[in-house]
């Protein structure tokens, strides 16, 4: 039992590197549709999101699969958790490229 206490540690950080991951994502996806060069924002925000998350993976697991499980767990997590709360955000607010227009 003291062996899953242990894991916590490595769930919340990948909790954590989930959300400003796919929080990251979604940023960038209602950046990139108001900007006029969007492929220059999804790259270098792809490039910074992938260096973050596998940099952080790496060190949360500190060369211990069941760490790197664990965080893994916590990644897709965050992943679950700012999906629903996007999801409710996109229904409350217009993308920047859609405020004036008629419906």
């Amino acid at each position: 039992m003291h062996d899953v206490w242990s894991l916590v540690p490595a769930l919340l950080a990948g909790l954590v590197l989930g959300a400003i991951f796919f929080g990251g994502l979604w940023w960038t996806v209602r950046q990139g549709l108001a900007s006029p060069r969007p492929a220059v924002w999804f790259f270098a925000s792809l490039l910074l999101r992938m260096g973050l998350a596998l940099t952080g993976l790496y060190l949360v697991s500190g060369g211990q699969l069941e760490r790197l499980l664990a965080c893994l767990c916590g990644f897709a997590l965050g992943r679950l958790i700012v999906t629903r709360i996007t999801r409710l955000e996109a229904n409350r607010v217009p993308l920047a490229g859609e405020v004036g227009r008629a419906s």
